[in-house]
């Protein structure tokens, strides 16, 4: 017999996966309940793109697949079912009007975050979606297939099919604390190791606190390896100097690309990218002229920024107080080397809660790519990070997220 607590389909965790679950299940005519324990949908949503809401990268598949560091094959049909220029015409299509910014990166044209979770939730409401709060602590599974969930409320709830999509472990004060992963493990499911990606960095140099709120723009963030000399990692874009250390867009993707032991890998950053290094002593012998009289720390400010011209005179070993009429060529060159190489050295991750992503997972090998069905236990599905697949920071993981959602709701309760 039917009842109150009884669904076609039951998504545990109403963010991006879930929400896009829910109106692709309600748009099929399916009965759909979001239990979700914070106390609002969409809570990580809120915060994404600073406030903004990077909602996907406005790119190719093919363009798309080399951003994902973990499995990117295993995405390649979700993706081709829902790509990005779908979903930016799923957004389009709820009202909320997009723009492209640098880098593909997608936004809403209001630069609200906030427009992107009323809309999706706006939508489930309208479905006929019903969201309870409540936590899950235990899936009810028969003979190997599930029949619902426990909540630690005291309630069950029952359904056809069962949706996991509770997000990883990073910025727990939103609700992701990593409860899907025992809920997954309950199931017989593979959790592979967990560590931030898309973290900040805690450098060895105090001079990267002396910057504190430093942003800088249009430079490029190389990363090497000490031991062979290869390039992990070198991009151009934006990054902040912190308390602790570094962060920004550049610091979260480079981040991705380092492991292990952090002292291995040799961090610089090109402050002048665009001007050789030829170029770039031109520059510097037309401001020294026109500051010749003056202290050497006081002729970089057409140069750098007023935060970073003390530690840039420290490093270059020129006395602050020298004339610049008496900086000889071989200051110069070092002065050079300083601002197109300039150094950070990275001491350890910030903790997997201030990371963007959780890397690692829900192993794939043991979920349908087409269907995101359970190989392990029948009717039970999974979206989102809660998959050991992640990438790079600009869009792609909320792409990732809709996608997967948009398989389990289109393939549960088909047969």
């Amino acid at each position: 017999m039917a009842t109150t607590n009884h669904s076609n389909f039951l998504i545990v965790g109403a963010g991006a996966a879930g929400l896009m679950a829910g109106i692709i299940a309600g748009r099929r005519g399916l009965s759909v309940t979001l239990i979700e324990k914070m106390e609002r949908p969409g809570r990580k949503l809120l915060i994404t793109g600073k406030g903004r809401c990077n909602v996907c990268n406005c790119c190719t598949i093919e363009e798309f697949l080399p951003n994902v560091m973990n499995n990117p094959r295993f995405l390649y049909s979700c993706l081709n079912n829902f790509n990005p220029y779908e979903v930016m015409g799923f957004f389009e299509e709820l009202g909320v009007p997009l723009k492209v910014e640098r880098g593909q990166r997608v936004f809403p044209e209001s630069d609200r975050s906030m427009d992107v979770v009323d809309a999706l939730v706006d939508e489930c409401r309208k479905l006929g979606c019903r969201f309870v709060r409540g936590t899950v602590k235990e899936l009810l599974i028969e003979e190997d297939c599930v029949k619902g969930v426990s909540t630690a409320e005291g309630k069950d709830y029952f359904a056809d099919a069962v949706l996991l999509c509770t997000g990883g472990k990073s910025y727990p004060a939103t609700g992701s604390t990593g409860d899907g992963y025992a809920l997954a493990r309950q199931a017989g499911h593979t959790v592979t190791k967990l560590k931030p990606s898309l973290v900040p960095i805690v450098t060895n140099e105090s001079y990267c606190a002396d910057m504190m709120g430093l942003s800088l723009k249009n430079v490029v963030l190389t990363v090497s390896d000490k031991n062979n000399g290869k390039i992990a990692y070198s991009e151009l874009g934006e990054m902040l100097f912190t308390h602790f250390g570094v962060s920004g867009p550049l610091v979260l993707s480079a981040s991705c690309c380092m492991s292990g032991d952090l002292s291995r890998y040799k961090m610089e950053i090109d402050l002048k990218p665009a001007l050789s290094e030829e170029q770039l002593d031109a520059r510097l012998l037309r401001d020294f002229e026109q500051f010749k009289n003056k202290a050497f720390s006081n002729s970089l400010s057409l140069l750098l920024p007023r935060k970073m011209i003390p530690v840039v005179v420290k490093l270059s070993g020129i006395p602050a107080e020298q004339k610049v009429n008496q900086i000889t060529k071989e200051q110069r060159m070092k002065l050079i080397s300083v601002i197109k190489s300039f150094p950070i050295s990275a001491k350890c991750f910030r903790p997997i809660e201030e990371a963007i992503v959780t890397a690692g997972g829900v192993a794939v090998s043991e979920v349908s790519p087409k269907t995101m069905e359970s190989k392990k236990c029948r009717n039970l599905y999974f979206a989102g990070e809660l998959l050991d697949v992640d990438a790079y920071t600009g869009g792609y993981n909320l792409q990732i997220a809709f996608s997967t959602a948009f398989a389990a709701a289109t393939y549960c309760c088909a047969g």
